[in-house]
């Protein structure tokens, strides 16, 4: 590793995520700094590398993995070509963090996985950050701990202001729900097996083509159902929230009461208004815990399971949504390396 230790990142992908990610690299984590910038369009990574000291533009992943100041990579370029990234950073051994989706489908998500158990450890850590999330983190805790028994179902809420233009129904599942799904298996620690999605009336406000707003019902192997509620076209901003009922008690996060004013007759808060700024504190731990475990020669988080297993919820939820049936999630047997 350069600079005493100093971990050199290649950041593949200088879109909203890629600067982002370089942004966080280099003015807010430690043990880490951003040695290469990847993009298809020259002149964005040009630009983005420019502004960072000892950092080189390439337009192909490879040469980027190839240069000898890059330690590790981050994937934040489009779904479909994550595979071959993927593929170009088990060459070399590097570890990766890949921002979700691992792949765009459960077959390419399995020869993912089916290479790096030909490496024989785990060399990626997959982006659902939300398991960074503070009070994520204090829900798992709280219900690996028994204080609550036994999880019997779990309810989720996903709206976003305003969805972007060209959002589909499959978008629905595969860009947003898949977050549910992700953390479903998580906090309960159990596999999902079946997905239902069921539809009320379109809001008057959902763009042309989009039945918005969708309501999603997970099954999983422990017996817990699970239901999402998916609004993308809200209106008021960016809400997550998520409650567990169990055996005894329930515990609910995501309503954002951190700090409740009252002024001149009125009483409330503040609305998130995209992900990035509801998540941006669970991005920087995201990022941290991967840079430290890289430094130690560790990898931790959610892995190439957890991708492929997303991928394959997600297939079936799109079946689902599209065929209007209770469909089963279709999955192999977990491997040794990732049990």
């Amino acid at each position: 590793m350069t600079q005493r230790g100093t971990l050199g990142v290649a950041v593949i992908g200088t879109g909203r995520m890629g600067a982002d990610h370089v942004r966080r690299i280099s003015e807010v984590i430690s043990g880490a700094r951003v040695a290469a910038v990847v993009d298809v369009d020259a002149e964005r990574a040009k630009n983005v590398a420019a502004g960072v000291e000892g950092c080189t533009a390439y337009t192909e992943p490879a040469a980027a993995m190839a240069a000898a100041d890059v330690d590790a990579v981050l994937i934040a370029s489009p779904g479909p070509a994550h595979e071959s990234a993927l593929l170009a950073a088990f060459e070399r051994d590097l570890p990766v963090l890949c921002e979700k989706p691992l792949t765009p489908d459960a077959a390419s998500a399995l020869r993912v996985l089916e290479a790096e158990q030909r490496l024989g450890h785990r060399r990626v850590q997959v982006g659902f950050m939300r398991r960074y999330d503070a009070e994520y983190v204090k829900l798992k805790a709280l219900l690996d701990s028994g204080q609550l028994g036994r999880p019997l179902m779990l309810h989720n809420r996903h709206r976003n202001a305003s969805s972007p233009p060209g959002f589909t129904d499959a978008m629905l599942i595969n860009d947003s729900v898949v977050h549910e799904m992700d953390v479903t298996r998580w906090l309960l620690g159990q596999e999902i097996t079946a997905v239902t999605v069921l539809r009320p009336t379109p809001s008057d406000v959902a763009p042309e083509g989009l039945a918005d707003p969708q309501f999603v019902v997970l099954e999983t192997d422990g017996g817990a159902l699970v239901d999402v509620e998916i609004f993308v076209n809200c209106g008021f901003g960016y809400q997550v929230q998520a409650e567990a009922v169990c055996e005894r008690g329930t515990a609910r996060i995501g309503d954002g009461h951190a700090m409740v004013t009252n002024a001149a007759g009125r009483w409330g808060g503040t609305i998130a208004q995209d992900f990035v700024e509801r998540f941006e504190e669970a991005y920087d731990r995201e990022v941290q815990a991967w840079v430290d475990a890289t430094r130690r020669g560790e990898v931790t988080g959610p892995g190439v399971w957890d991708g492929y297993a997303a991928a394959a919820v997600c297939e079936a939820g799109v079946r689902a949504q599209t065929e209007g049936r209770r469909t089963e999630v279709e999955l192999i047997e977990r491997p040794a390396l990732y049990r």
